[in-house]
């Protein structure tokens, strides 16, 4: 079979990247072959996946014939793990890898530094990282390829996202989540997600799921998922070029006939999902490498996964097959006497952004528009006496991002797990509706194809999506109950990872920053149980790089308002939100809130006795349900041990607690000091896991004095008093814990000791014999005058 010019062009590309990608897993010198291939032109260490590369090749050289003759909007998402070599050579066969990085030229010189830095000592990681021009998605951990692809659609009509999924990523849960992705991409509204299913059969030992069930059960599965899929089937590369080029274009045209039906639909008509295209492509793992290697077989087997050959230094028949592969792609064919790609592989590349690996798309900060952020004080929260009036953090919240969305109807989306109402951000709905593609019936509540709110019941879709939409510039948050926020723990690993990198990347664009808003927390899970009550997710945020982190622990709605008001203005971070949602205390006006939420921590002098003076005890708080039980307990101390002098210090960012030498938004020691006072009992509420905090302030000259109250993994179906009780974090058990700590207290607060723990047998009591709390304790509000009016 004699291809047509085109398609010639194409196979050039692809040998060109073939060979490109073996150089860069197996070459320290001698790049072209120039002289016979000696051991020390091989790396000492062979690192990096060659299974997976011809077949990122393959559809990486189609998809250029395609961008160059009908002037395509695309960028390629490269899922199958490991598959740096390859995509880091079709990056700099279309010139833009030379570009960003000029020492690594597209010639003899730049393409011996191309492949010494793969996989080598202050070099290039072997994934698709963020120094890879193009890309969107690392790959190194799988699963979550599509669901970026589609993030990167979601409001971006025009743009076509290739992703190639690999069989073995295909076996994770969010992979298998990720195809039901059609029902929530809307042809008129958003660009198209192209996948290209690849099946080369194994994973690193075994054999993949897909690529081992019969073709008309995998068919049934994708058609299932709304997908029509292409099956391209073969190990003969003329015929595989024919038959792939064909479904590439037919999947096109499909995709560009979608968009026209969506575009040409009346006023009153709806836009329904369609059936998206896709292509099953079935090639041999580590196509056109060793075919068999010391008398076993590699192409086409799992052998093929990695470095089909070895002991390439060491064993001399190892090291005249690799010059064999190398050489069987022809070299002296693609590249010039200086070592440039030729003329014809010049020519099949596209021009300027239209380079996958140029696009901007996939540097989704140079398209980032700053949010329209509305003022918050319309939405804030009357505040004329501090710890009287009570609101919900989140509902309030919810006004105000209902107009933020009316006003960035383009560039913002909240995700979620089913939560929005839940969570008390139904306001959303005033100007928008619940992402929904599917089919519609009668009392369904706010689904619409334009829907700006996306809910699913998979947090891997939710993050995956998100991240793909601010990966290429656009806004968003997402909000999930505190405890199940674990489910993409590492999710949150890769993006912060991601983030940590391109800091380092000055071509890399800042883009908006990934934004958590955790409700339905631990403290008031009360009715759902032991297995809804986990706070450690600010645990786990905080094991990341410094510059990269923040965690915020509101104390009332206002609060809320200002800490929102920070986060979706910012970039490259990652924010985390604490808020509760049901009815809280009120403390701060905003404009006091905006100040204390700026400066990150502070004393309330309106609540604390110590008047300015060294004070006899700190309490300190994080978090709202900690504030309300601090604030509580100060009352009690105020009304039974009027002469002791009590501070308050309530802590929103909780980086602040770190030093200056360990976060950005370190507290300087001798404002630490001056704060929690260097000699004095700290008695610490918070919101999350006690040691937290021991190991956010260890370094600080009073950390012997300070004793932590938090969840202690005690919890079960119970009231809300009675889990704060269950952990001791309760106002009777902070009294107490005063009275223990402050010399000389013991003796003489005996008495008001003992009261306590009386109260809290009678609280627990209650809970037992009238299945609520103490109206006493629930409705609870600050009794005393705030006399300097420091709340308001």
């Amino acid at each position: 079979m004699a291809l047509d010019p085109d398609l010639q062009a194409v196979d050039l590309w692809w040998r060109a990247a073939n060979y490109c990608a073996v150089g860069q897993i197996y070459l320290l010198d001698n790049p072209l072959l120039r002289e016979p291939l000696r051991p020390e032109h091989v790396k000492p260490r062979l690192l990096g996946h060659w299974g997976t590369s011809p077949g990122l090749n393959l559809v990486y050289a189609h998809l250029n014939r395609l961008i160059r003759e009908r002037d395509l909007d695309a960028i390629f998402v490269a899922g199958p793990g490991h598959g740096g070599p390859a995509v880091v050579a079709n990056t700099w066969l279309e010139g833009t890898y030379s570009e960003v990085y000029p020492q690594v030229g597209q010639d003899e010189e730049g393409m011996r530094r191309l492949f010494r830095q793969f996989s080598f000592p202050g070099g290039i990681p072997s994934h698709v990282a963020p120094e890879t021009p193009g890309s969107i998605h690392e790959g190194g951990e799988l699963g979550y390829s599509l669901a970026h692809a589609f993030g990167a659609a979601f409001d971006n009509p025009g743009l076509l996202v290739a992703c190639v999924v690999g069989d073995g990523e295909a076996e994770t849960g969010a992979l298998a989540a990720s195809w039901h992705s059609t029902a929530f991409l809307n042809p008129l509204t958003d660009g198209a997600v192209l996948p290209v299913l690849h099946l080369n059969g194994y994973k690193i030992a075994g054999p993949t799921v897909l690529a081992r069930i019969p073709e008309d059960q995998l068919r049934r599965l994708l058609e299932g998922a709304g997908w029509e899929p292409r099956f391209v089937t073969g190990d003969d590369p003329e015929q595989v070029h024919v038959a792939l080029a064909e479904a590439l274009e037919e999947c096109v045209d499909i995709i560009a006939a979608i968009g026209d039906r969506a575009r040409s639909a009346g006023p009153d008509e709806t836009v329904e999902r369609p059936t998206w295209p896709m292509v099953v492509l079935r090639t041999p793992k580590g196509w056109t490498g060793p075919r068999e290697v010391d008398g076993v077989p590699v192409e086409g087997t799992f052998r093929a996964h990695q470095v089909p050959l070895s002991a390439v230094r060491t064993n001399p028949e190892h090291l005249a097959m690799l010059e064999q592969w190398l050489r069987s792609y022809r070299p002296e064919e693609l590249f010039d006497d200086d070592g440039a790609p030729v003329e014809a592989i010049w020519r099949a590349a596209p021009r300027g952004q239209r380079r996958m690996s140029d696009n901007p798309h996939a540097n989704g900060g140079l398209l980032m528009r700053p949010l329209d952020l509305p003022d918050a004080a319309g939405h804030a929260v009357e505040v004329v006496h501090p710890g009287r009036g009570a609101s919900a953090a989140t509902q309030v919240l919810g006004g105000w991002l209902r107009d933020v969305m009316q006003d960035n109807a383009d560039r913002f989306r909240v995700m979620g797990p089913d939560e929005t109402a839940s969570n008390r951000l139904q306001d959303l709905f005033e100007v928008t509706d619940r992402t929904w593609m599917a089919h519609r019936y009668a009392g369904d509540d706010h689904l619409a194809p334009d829907g700006r709110v996306m809910e699913v019941l998979s947090e891997h879709l939710c993050q995956g999506w998100l991240e793909g939409y601010l990966l290429t510039g656009r806004h968003g948050l997402f909000n999930c109950y505190e405890a199940f926020v674990h489910i993409v723990d590492s999710m949150f690993n890769q993006h912060a990872k991601w983030l940590k990198v391109t800091r380092d990347l000055p071509w890399r664009r800042p883009i908006p920053s990934l934004n958590y808003l955790l409700s339905s927390h631990v403290w008031r899970q009360d009715h759902n149980g032991f297995s809804h009550q986990d706070p450690g997710f600010i645990d786990h945020v905080v094991n990341k790089k410094a510059e990269i982190v923040r965690v915020y622990l509101p104390p009332d709605a206002n609060s809320l308002l200002a800490v929102a008001e920070h986060c979706l203005a910012g970039t490259d971070k990652v924010n985390v939100i604490v808020a509760g949602k049901n009815p809280a205390l009120d403390y701060l006006t905003l404009e006091r809130a905006r100040a204390h939420c700026a400066r990150g921590l502070g004393v309330w002098e309106w609540a604390g006795t110590s008047a300015g003076e060294e004070p006899d005890v700190v309490m300190a708080c994080a978090g709202d349900v900690p504030t309300l039980e601090t604030l509580a307990a100060v009352a009690l101390l105020r009304e039974h041990l009027p002469e002791l002098r009590v501070r308050v210090v309530n802590v929103v960012d909780l980086m602040r607690l770190q030093p200056t030498a360990e976060h950005p938004h370190g507290l300087p020691d001798r404002d630490f000091d001056e704060l929690f006072t260097p000699d004095r009992p700290v008695v610490f509420a918070f919101h999350g896991y006690p040691w937290l905090i021991h190991r956010l302030t260890y370094r600080r000259t009073n950390h012997a004095n300070l004793h932590v109250r938090g969840y202690k993994e005690n919890g079960t179906t119970t009231t809300p008093f009675d889990m704060v009780m269950l952990n001791d974090l309760d106002r009777f058990h902070l009294v107490m814990d005063v009275i223990d700590r402050v010399p000389g207290l013991g003796v003489r607060a005996a008495g008001l000791r003992q009261e306590m723990v009386d109260r809290r047998f009678a609280a627990r009591q209650w809970t037992r014999d009238h299945g609520e709390d103490d109206p006493a304790i629930s409705s609870w509000e600050w009794p005393w005058p705030a006399e300097d009016e420091a709340g308001r």
